[in-house]
């Protein structure tokens, strides 16, 4: 039996990050493998407009292309879901019952929106519900919008949108967490406050309202949900990485490398801001990281 191959980088993630990381390494002739387990939050993003050169493209689109791209720099692709990885000699990078040896290992795996169980949700998601103010603020403006959270920092963002967006806000809380001062904010800003519990959406082609827990209907256009993400990062478990003060998100430096040497992670994993455009910055940089060190081996 041969000598098992080793790749110069495995990419996990066919996010923005990972596919421009990998495009960057195939252009230096270097042996990258990309698996990816399909699907991912990019998939979702109906329509993004905030990427140079794009007045508006939707990720699938995105990814489509940049797979395309990828694959004509001899960037070899594979489909499965990534279990663990661990680091001996080389990195050891499973998925299902296979193995891959790698020099260098990119983590691009994104995060999960925390979406409220909500009838009709999934209808208008990405197209009249939105979950990221830098995505999709832009989106609601001028529209009747819902706030729905459970949190203190959506009471922030509340007034946020308020003071970019649209007039028309109504800020529904799951629970009244909102301190006195807070809720005379929101009523010197005019922006109406409800404690509740959405259960349903109103509309069929296009959104008229939220209905709550107690029969309350509230008119609406567009609705921004406010419940956070978690990550894709349980087959990072086993290497006891650096994380934030929340240990959360992960520590990286400059480069993107974790605290783990070799080990990069690009996109909503570490601490920077989370959009398109800048999961594709970080994995240009990675990928030219990583070509400078294979050189100096």
């Amino acid at each position: 039996m041969g000598e098992e191959k080793v790749y110069d980088c495995i990419i996990i993630g066919a996010g923005p990050g990972g596919l421009q990381a990998s495009i960057y390494l195939g252009r230096y002739n270097r042996k990258v493998l990309l698996i990816d387990r399909g699907g991912g939050r990019t998939q979702h993003a109906r329509h993004i407009e905030n990427f140079l050169t794009q007045k508006a493209i939707s990720g699938k689109e995105i990814i489509e292309l940049g797979l395309q791209q990828a694959r004509s720099f001899n960037v070899q692709i594979e489909k499965g879901l990534i279990t663990n990885v661990m680091k001996n000699n080389y990195f050891e990078v499973y998925a299902g019952d296979k193995r891959y040896l790698s020099k260098f290992v990119i983590v691009s795996s994104g995060v999960y929106d925390n979406l409220p169980s909500i009838e009709n949700l999934h209808r208008f998601l990405g197209i009249s519900f939105f979950t990221c103010i830098d995505c999709d603020g832009y989106r609601t403006t001028n529209k009747k919008l819902v706030i729905i959270g459970n949190h203190i920092k959506t009471v922030h963002l509340a007034i946020a949108m308020k003071d970019m967006f649209t007039k028309d806000i109504t800020l529904v809380l799951y629970t009244d967490k909102a301190p006195y001062e807070y809720k005379e904010e929101l009523a010197d800003e005019n922006i109406r406050l409800i404690i509740g519990r959405p259960v349903r959406i109103i509309g069929d082609e296009k959104m008229e309202g939220l209905e709550l827990e107690d029969g309350q209907k509230i008119e609406c256009e567009v609705i921004m949900s406010h419940f956070g993400y978690k990550l894709n990062d349980s087959f990072l478990s086993g290497l006891n990485l650096k994380r934030d003060r929340d240990d959360f998100k992960y520590i990286v430096n400059s480069s993107y490398e974790s605290s783990l040497s070799g080990l990069y992670i690009v996109g909503p994993l570490n601490t920077g801001n989370d959009q398109v455009v800048i999961a594709a910055g970080e994995g240009a940089v990675a990928a030219i990281d990583i070509k400078k060190r294979l050189l100096e081996h």
